[in-house]
This record gives structure tokens, C-alpha cells and sequence, in this order.
């Protein structure tokens, strides 16, 4: 009886959507490490309104530091909640 190894490949870095689409369809994504993985949303839609508000400035630490955690823009981060309320 042959052992499987139960440790995990890193992800090749890949240089274009060439290189993803054939790796995808070609590999086993169970033999990679995908536990950094994480989900981002891409944004295709042109921002063309702006707007502005005054808020409390405790609020606007609070609302970087959560769109710092998360890795993206503040204002990003608010745009994504408002989409969010709106669902």
C-alpha cells in the first residue's frame, strides 16, 4: 500500500491569464496550498459620481483600520459596505 503525502504544494506564480487559465484546467487544485488564499472582488464598474461627508474622525480611524485588515483602500472599503446595505 503506497503512501500519499499529505503535505501540499505552493502555487506556481503565474504571469498571465494564459498561464492561469492553462493551469486551472490542467492541475489538481487538492494537491496545492491554498490556506493563504483569500477572496478578492473585482471592480469593473466605472466610478463616475463622487461624493463628500464629514464624519467623526474616530469613525474614519475605525473604517481605515478595518479596510487595512482587510488589505484594500478605505474608500474601497466603504463603497463595498454601501453596496452591501444595499443588497
Amino acid at each position: 500500500m503506497s503512501k500519499v503525502s499529505s503535505k501540499k504544494r505552493l502555487l506556481p506564480k503565474l504571469n498571465s491569464d494564459k498561464e492561469a487559465e492553462d493551469f486551472v484546467s490542467q492541475a489538481d487544485l487538492t494537491d496545492y496550498d491554498l490556506s493563504e488564499g483569500r477572496t478578492v472582488q473585482f471592480e469593473f464598474e466605472k466610478k463616475t459620481a463622487q461624493i463628500n461627508m464629514r464624519m467623526p474622525e474616530a469613525l474614519v480611524a475605525a473604517i481605515k483600520k478595518k479596510a487595512q485588515a482587510r488589505g484594500i483602500p478605505y474608500q474601497r472599503f466603504i463603497r463595498e459596505t454601501l453596496e452591501k446595505a444595499l443588497r
